[in-house]
C-alpha cells in the first residue's frame, strides 16, 4: 500500500492505486478541519433549523436519552464529515465530491459518488474509488509553510508529517518541551465535529462515578452505546420478538427482514460484496475459533505452520494452538521491534511449503500497533496462503474495506463499535465458505435430516445453527447505522488528534513509560510508571470517575515483549474531549506526587 502523505496542493487520488482505504480522503478532511479551527474553542450552539437529509439519509441528529434535542447540528454527510454552524454562518467545509472514474470497476455495477445510503448495495461512504475536486470552500491553511506539520507552541516536532499512516501529514508528532499539564492550549474539539453534540447521544456517559462525571476511557474493552442502539435493541423485543425464517406469520416476517437488513448493514461496514460472505457470531473470539476448527481442521495438518505475530490478542492464539495440538501443525510468530512494529521484512522467510494460514490482527489491542496488513496479505497470498484478519480493534477506529484489502477472513465484535455484547462477524470471501464444513449442527444450518444423512445449507446459514442473537443483530445494525451518520472519516479524523495530543500530554508526567511508540497507532496508549502498581494506578484514576483498564489485556506475549507483565491502558473513542484527557493526566501527575 502506498504511502499518503499531505502536501501543499493536496493530491488527487492515485488512479494506480486507488487508496482504497480512503487515506487519503481523511487526510485532506482533518487538513480541513484544523485549517478551520486553529484549535479555539468552540461557541454556544446558536438555534438552527433541523437538518437536512443528504442522499435520502437523514443527517446525524445528536439526542439526549430523553429523546432528539432541539437545535443540533447538522451533519452534511456528503463531505464526509460533520459540520457546526448556524443559518448565517459560513458554509461547512467539506470537499466537492464528484463522479468516480468510469472506467474502475465497482461491485454491484454502480458508481459510488461518496455517500452511504444504508440498505442499499449502490454506495459506501468509504473504500470505494473517489475523485475529488481541488475547490474547497475554506482554502486557509494553519499549516506552516513546508506543508508538514501544524506549529503547536511548546512542543518539539520529532519529524514531518504524522505518526499515523491513515491521517498523514496532519498534527504534532512531539514530545512536551519545558510545557506543564493539564494545558488550556489544545482543549477544544476540532471544528467541524461536533463532539458535544455525539456525547449527548451516549446515556452512559451522563453519570457521576465516585462523585465525579464518568471519564470513559476503557474503550478498546469494551464501548458504550448511542441512544439508537438502546432504543433498536428494545423494539425489537417490544414489537418484533419472533424466530427468524421459519414461520409464514407477521412478526415473523418482521423479525427476519430486520436480521437480514442487520448482515446486509454489515457487507456495507466492511465493503464486502456479497451479504452471503457475512456470517453472524458471538464476536471476534467466536469467529477464529470458527473459522480454525472448520478451514483449520479441513486444510491443516500434521506439520503443517500457521503463521501470527507476537502482538496478538489471546482469542487469536488459543484457538490456533487447539488446533495445533489436534492436529500436529507448529506456530510460527512475525516478531515485533522495541517501538512495537512488527518487522516486515522477517516475514517472507517464516514462509514455505508447509504454510496454510496467517492470522493477523490489524490493530494491537494492547499497543494500539497498526499493522501492515495489506503488505502481509500481499506477501501470503504470492505464496498461495490464505489470510484471516482481527479487526476487534480497528473497525472502531478506521476504514475497513475487505475487498480492496482482499483479506480471506475478517472478523470484529459489535460490543467494540458502539453495538451490543455478543454479536460479531465472520466475512469469509464465497469460494472458501463454501467449501467448509459447518462448526456446530442444530437448527436451520439444515436443508434435509435423516437419520442416515444431513444435507447443509449454503453459506452462511450452515454457520448459524440454532436461533441466533436476533436483537444483537438489530442493535448492531443500529450502530453502524450510527457510525454511518456521523461518518467514519470524521470520526478518525476526530480521534487522530486526540490521540496526538494524549501521547504529548501524557509524556509530560514524571517517570512514565509509554508501552508502544509505533508511528502508526489509533486509540491505545498504554503505560507503566516504576514503582507504582499499575492496580494502584487505575484504582486512584477511577476514585477520580475516569475508567481505564489495568492488566495484561489479554495479550501477554506482546506486553512480555517489552519486559512486563501488566500495563495500565487509557484507550480512546471519538466522544472522548481533550479535557477528559487533561483530567488523566492531571490524576496521574496526582500520583506520582505522593
Amino acid at each position: 500500500m502506498s504511502e499518503n502523505r499531505l502536501h501543499p496542493g493536496l493530491l488527487e487520488a492515485d488512479p494506480g492505486t486507488g487508496d482504497p482505504f480512503g487515506n487519503d480522503l481523511i487526510s485532506r478532511l482533518a487538513n480541513e478541519i484544523f485549517a478551520s479551527s486553529n484549535r479555539v474553542p468552540s461557541v454556544p450552539d446558536a438555534p438552527v433549523t433541523p437538518p437536512a437529509t443528504v442522499a435520502g439519509v437523514p443527517a446525524h441528529v445528536p439526542s439526549s436519552p430523553s429523546g432528539p434535542t432541539t437545535g443540533s447540528r447538522e451533519i452534511d454527510l456528503s463531505g464526509g464529515f460533520p459540520s457546526s454552524h448556524s443559518p448565517d454562518a459560513p458554509p461547512p467545509v467539506h470537499p466537492t465530491v464528484v463522479a468516480a472514474e468510469p472506467d474502475r470497476d465497482v461491485p454491484g455495477g454502480s458508481t459510488p459518488q461518496g455517500g452511504h445510503v444504508p440498505g442499499s448495495k449502490d454506495s459506501h461512504e468509504f473504500g470505494e474509488p473517489y475523485s475529488y475536486s481541488k475547490n474547497f470552500n475554506n482554502p486557509a491553511s494553519s499549516r506552516s509553510a513546508a506543508g508538514s506539520h501544524f506549529e503547536l507552541p511548546g512542543f518539539e516536532l520529532l519529524e514531518s508529517g504524522s505518526q499515523f499512516y491513515f491521517l498523514e501529514g496532519i498534527g504534532s508528532s512531539g514530545v512536551p518541551k519545558d510545557v506543564a499539564y493539564p494545558s488550556t492550549a489544545l482543549e477544544a474539539p476540532l471544528a467541524g465535529f461536533d463532539v458535544e453534540g455525539v456525547r449527548r447521544d451516549f446515556p452512559a456517559l451522563h453519570q457521576r462515578v465516585n462523585g465525579h462525571p464518568l471519564i470513559w476511557l476503557d474503550n478498546a474493552a469494551t464501548t458504550h452505546k448511542p441512544q439508537s442502539v438502546l432504543d433498536a435493541t428494545s423494539s425489537y423485543y417490544g414489537r418484533d420478538n419472533s424466530n427468524i425464517h421459519r414461520a409464514a406469520h407477521t412478526l415473523a416476517g418482521r423479525s427476519t427482514e430486520l436480521f437480514e437488513s442487520g448482515r446486509e448493514k454489515v457487507r456495507q461496514f466492511l465493503g464486502a460484496g456479497d451479504a452471503k460472505e457475512i456470517v453472524f457470531v458471538r464476536g471476534t473470539t467466536e469467529a477464529i475459533n470458527l473459522v480454525a476448527q472448520s478451514y483449520g481442521k479441513q486444510n491443516i495438518g500434521e506439520g503443517d505452520e500457521i503463521i501470527l505475530s507476537v502482538l496478538e490478542h489471546h482469542a487469536n492464539i488459543v484457538p490456533w494452538q487447539l488446533l495445533a495440538a489436534q492436529t500436529g501443525a507448529k506456530i510460527r510468530v512475525i516478531p515485533a521491534n522495541d517501538r512495537g512494529e512488527l518487522l516486515l521484512e522477517e516475514v517472507p522467510g517464516l514462509f514455505n511449503a508447509r504454510t496454510k494460514i496467517v492470522s493477523i490482527t490489524q490493530v494491537s489491542n494492547a499497543l494500539g500497533t497498526i499493522n501492515p496488513v495489506e503488505e502481509i496479505i500481499a506477501i501470503a497470498h504470492s505464496h498461495g496462503v490464505p489470510v484471516l484478519v482481527d479487526g476487534a480493534q480497528s473497525t472502531p477506529h478506521i476504514p475497513i474495506n475487505v475487498q480492496a484489502m482482499d483479506a480471506d477472513f475478517f472478523v470484529f465484535s459489535g460490543h467494540k463499535v458502539f453495538g451490543p455484547t455478543g454479536i460479531g462477524a465472520l466475512y469469509g470471501k464465497s469460494h472458501l465458505l463454501e467449501a467448509m464444513p459447518p462448526w456446530q449442527g442444530g437448527g436451520h444450518m439444515i436443508r434435509d435430516v435423516t437419520f442416515e444423512k444431513t444435507v447443509y445449507n449454503n453459506a452462511p446459514e450452515k454457520f448459524e445453527a440454532g436461533t441466533p442473537d436476533i436483537a444483537g443483530v438489530v442493535g448492531l445494525g443500529a450502530a453502524i447505522d450510527y457510525l454511518f451518520s456521523v461518518g467514519i472519516p470524521a470520526l478518525a479524523a476526530y480521534e487522530h488528534s486526540l490521540l496526538e495530543y494524549a501521547t504529548a500530554a501524557l509524556a509530560s508526567v514524571p517517570g512514565l513509560r509509554p508501552i508502544g511508540t509505533a508511528h502508526h497507532k489509533a486509540s491505545v496508549l498504554g503505560f507503566v510508571i516504576p514503582g507504582i502498581e499499575n492496580a494502584l494506578i487505575a484504582k486512584h484514576l477511577d476514585q477520580q470517575g475516569i475508567a481505564v483498564r489495568a492488566g495484561h489485556h489479554c495479550a501477554m506475549p506482546a506486553l512480555r515483549h517489552f519486559g512486563v507483565e501488566t500495563t495500565v491502558r487509557p484507550s480512546l473513542a471519538f466522544y472522548n474531549t481533550f479535557a477528559e484527557v487533561d483530567a488523566l493526566v492531571h490524576g496521574l501527575h496526582q500520583i506520582v506526587k505522593r
